[in-house]
């Protein structure tokens, strides 16, 4: 019963949060998709690096059940999403940077996933919608659209968020969109 209560929370959250990332956005625009993706990013970078800043350092090994990733692996992963699929979205060359491993450190990872949402940020100003139907290779080397690692880019960095935010919920920690207003 806490996990269906957790997961209609999460679920809540996310949404309102998205509300609140794209409110912003206008309304109309020659290259919607890539004025979208620029739209959402700023939230998700706070969201996001607001969570791994806030779990302490000793926790970053903490893993929900055993067949779970540890939340250090899940900050090397958004860094690592972050770069691949901003990279394919904008069609630019990924950056040449080492990967983020689990083994890192708590700065380490946070600096990874900042330089990712830097990244991000600089290939997203470059995109427009014009490429969105060429095919590009995402996951096991599978073709799809350009298109379709638009969507992946904005529904991981919703997921990734969630999973952090859980991750802190569950440590007793309140998630940076949950935080009072100040």
């Amino acid at each position: 019963m806490k996990s269906i209560v957790l997961v209609v929370c999460l679920t809540l959250c996310a949404a309102v949060s998205f509300a609140q990332a794209t409110s912003s956005i206008p309304t109309t625009t020659k290259d919607p998709v890539a004025t979208s993706l620029r739209g959402m990013l700023p939230r998700s970078q706070s969201d996001t690096v607001g969570a791994l800043e806030a779990m302490p350092a000793d926790k970053y090994s903490y893993k929900p059940t055993p067949d779970q990733m540890t939340f250090a692996h899940l900050a090397a992963h958004i860094a690592e999403a972050n770069n691949f699929l901003c990279a394919k979205v904008a069609d630019v060359p990924a950056p040449g940077v080492e990967k983020a491993k689990d083994t890192d450190t708590k700065d380490q990872l946070v600096a990874a996933v900042k330089a990712s949402y830097a990244f991000c940020t600089d290939a997203l100003s470059k995109m427009d919608d014009s490429k969105l139907g060429d095919s590009v290779e995402l996951f096991g080397g599978r073709k799809f659209p350009r298109a379709a690692a638009a969507l992946h880019l904005a529904s991981g960095w919703a997921d990734h968020y969630a999973a952090a935010a859980m991750y802190l919920r569950l440590n007793g920690i309140l998630p940076p969109s949950a935080q009072p207003k100040k």
